[in-house]
């Protein structure tokens, strides 16, 4: 028995045909558990998107990462190329405000990329259905996106670098100006202290024995 899975938003339908797999006895007959199509129709532009489960899933681990790159400000590269080298990506199209899905088809298929340029409306639409679709315990139920923390290296510095880079440099030029003044400056002459003999002190010794200044008795 085939099975009609559709998530509508206003400005998106994404919609899922397939059928349950019948050898899972702990399933039930309306688990989704085979796609055979997965079309995304965005209503406006009458633009559309279909291809088997490794269109879902590409599109599904496209969207989530382009959605968290958006909220955070940080992009989440993620890599959604599937086991016959199909892929979708989002990029952002600042000119014209808009969002560019692209979808690039398995390898062994002779049709090329298709491209869909979504509005920020469409694109929230699309995201919203990807969120109810990975929601449906009734739905691809062994499907789920793992959420890792991003790496470090993604993380844009706080200041560009040049200023980052002026402190550093300003130290290093001073270092190089003080070494430079101090090679110029001239060797001080190294002169022997001059003796005055008015101040040469008496080295007489005192003759303890026969002391001449003591009153006489």
């Amino acid at each position: 028995m085939n099975i009609q899975r559709p998530y509508r938003l206003p400005n998106c339908t994404l919609t899922l045909e397939g059928m349950a797999s019948g050898t899972d006895p702990s399933s039930s007959n309306e688990d989704l558990q085979i796609i055979l199509n997965a079309r995304c129709q965005f209503l406006g532009t009458n633009q559309s998107l279909e291809g088997g489960r490794a269109f879902l899933e590409a599109l599904a681990k496209a969207v989530n990462s382009y959605a968290q790159g958006c909220l955070s400000g940080i992009p989440h590269p993620t890599e959604t190329k599937g086991e016959n080298g199909e892929w979708a990506e989002l990029t952002p199209l600042p000119d014209q405000a808009l969002h560019r899905l692209l979808w690039h088809p398995p390898a062994d298929e002779s049709s090329e990329a298709i491209a869909v340029d979504l509005s920020t409306v469409e694109l929230f639409d699309l995201v919203e259905a990807v969120d109810q679709f990975i929601g449906d315990r009734h739905t691809l139920p062994d499907f789920s996106l793992t959420l890792e923390p991003l790496s470090r290296r993604h993380r844009q510095p706080d200041e560009p670098f040049v200023q980052r880079a002026i402190p550093a440099s300003l130290g290093a030029l001073g270092l190089a100006v003080f070494a430079l003044v101090i090679y110029w400056l001239p060797i001080p002459e190294i002169r022997e202290p001059e003796v005055n003999p008015d101040n040469t002190p008496d080295l007489t010794q005192p003759d303890n024995g026969n002391p001449t200044d003591g009153p006489t008795p």
